[in-house]
């Protein structure tokens, strides 16, 4: 079985509730809910007004130091008025819990994961809007990440082995070497989400994008990596406006665009292939999948 990473802490309602008297004591009395818990961190709601957010596991503790060392200067730089996770408290490592963690504003909203792609478009230049603002240049003490903004060909061998390994599509093998052997970003490293799939997006009850979530793979390099979004979220008829928006605001060239299909298969073969624990990511990855096989987007 390819299941999602275990949890090295348990984490759970008592546990939460007795970091907040340690350490936010005038936050401890408020109503507590378990929310999510995915591949790094688990969600509460607190009260009506705020999230806590802790790592599952080691290599997601220093992902949340990202978050806290960085988003607020980012968040204050947009030129958008999505809302993103900006931490408002922090808990520090204790006896009780081994790593930081986060409290942060509650956004209300559903996981675009949540509804059918076809009707998520209302949110797709509201998306392309948000990217092409965080798309700064960054500078060299931005978070490294091996695994995003980086060169397609690095992260040959983990698609290949994942696209073998879950009996996806032979098809995908040679599509992927085709975009991973497309020309590479020569421009300076942009700002990254480095995850834009619909599990991170929320949305109002017009379907307008709400807020953008988890950062917890913020990174610079290639802004293929998160116009990757354009397969990972969208319908074709939402795709193309995602890519007409974001062209508009900053002109594309095709390769960009064709590599950000391979970063959109890369990151579907991984739901795909590691989630046999989590059906709905394995169906959200082949049909992902399924997008980038029929769907070339600008050539």
């Amino acid at each position: 079985m390819a299941n999602m990473p275990a949890a090295e802490v348990h984490i759970t309602a008592g546990l939460v509730r007795r970091l907040l008297a340690e350490q936010h004591p005038d936050l401890a009395h408020l109503p507590l809910t378990p929310v999510a818990n995915g591949w790094d961190n688990a969600i509460f709601r607190l009260g009506n007004g705020f999230a806590v957010r802790l790592p599952r596991r080691r290599a997601a503790a220093g992902l949340i130091r990202n978050e806290q060392r960085w988003l607020p200067e980012l968040a204050n730089g947009l030129a958008v008025s999505v809302p993103v996770p900006v931490p408002l408290r922090t808990g520090a490592p204790s006896p009780s819990f081994p790593w930081y963690w986060t409290i942060t504003r509650w956004v209300e909203g559903t996981p675009a994961a949540g509804i059918e792609p076809g009707d998520r478009g209302r949110a797709a230049a509201d998306l392309a809007h948000f990217v092409t603002a965080f798309q700064r240049p960054a500078p060299a003490d931005a978070p490294h990440n091996p695994v995003r903004g980086v060169l397609l060909s690095g992260r040959s061998a983990a698609v290949e082995r994942r696209i073998t390994s879950a009996g996806l599509s032979p098809e995908l093998l040679g599509l992927w070497r085709r975009l991973r052997d497309q020309p590479g970003w020569t421009g300076p490293p942009l700002w990254l989400h480095g995850d834009l799939h619909a599990a991170n997006l929320l949305l109002d009850a017009r379907g307008r994008l709400a807020a953008v979530l988890d950062f917890g793979d913020l990174t610079a390099g290639d802004p293929a990596t998160d116009l990757a979004a354009a397969w990972l979220v969208f319908d074709r008829a939402g795709r193309r406006t995602f890519i007409d928006t974001v062209t508009a605001g900053c002109p594309t060239d095709a390769a960009t665009w064709q590599r950000a299909r391979g970063w959109a298969l890369c990151i579907a073969a991984a739901m795909a292939a590691t989630s046999d624990d989590h059906p709905g990511n394995r169906s959200m990855g082949l049909r992902i999948l399924d997008d980038v096989l029929t769907d070339e987007g600008p050539r």
